[in-house]
């Protein structure tokens, strides 16, 4: 039986009928279209499926849509700024963060939630905060440069 949820995701409301086993990343990627959002590991171990909710960057893949009722929502999607790219992906592509670019968008949320709690944060509480984001392509030096560029920019 479908059970109704309100959340905001990327500051727009939505009023949605779910299924109760729904995961809150196939309802970004197959409801919402918002497909910034990757499907990796599908267990939460890989960090692709990062998004923020209420603050906080969670696995959206172990998060059933009906969890996320009432709350808020951040997709990369999301990110852009009144000036364009945020500051944080604009880091990204002066250090060279982004390779194939599937960690990217997680790698990226994460960054933002530490840096909204903590603007200037060393390198060990950088990797620290991206260790749940895994990347196969650039052994996450240049990931952790574009933070740190990022939060110079704040």
């Amino acid at each position: 039986m479908k059970q109704f949820i309100k959340l905001t995701v990327n500051n727009q409301e939505y009023d949605l009928d779910v299924e109760p086993n729904l995961t809150l990343l196939d309802l970004l990627r197959d409801r919402l279209k918002l497909t910034g959002t990757k499907k990796g590991c599908d267990e939460g171990d890989c960090g692709a499926c990062t998004v923020i909710m209420d603050g906080r960057p969670i696995s959206s893949c172990l998060v059933l849509a009906v969890q996320a009722n009432g709350k808020e929502i951040l997709t990369i999607e999301g990110m852009e700024t009144a000036e364009g790219m945020h500051p944080i992906q604009q880091a990204f592509i002066k250090k060279g963060a982004i390779q194939c670019g599937y960690c990217t968008p997680g790698m990226i949320l994460s960054a933002k939630a530490l840096l909204d709690r903590d603007p200037h944060p060393n390198e060990e509480e950088i990797r620290a905060a991206i260790s749940g984001n895994l990347c196969r392509c650039t052994g996450y030096q240049k990931i952790v440069e574009a933070i740190e560029e990022a939060s110079n920019e704040q």
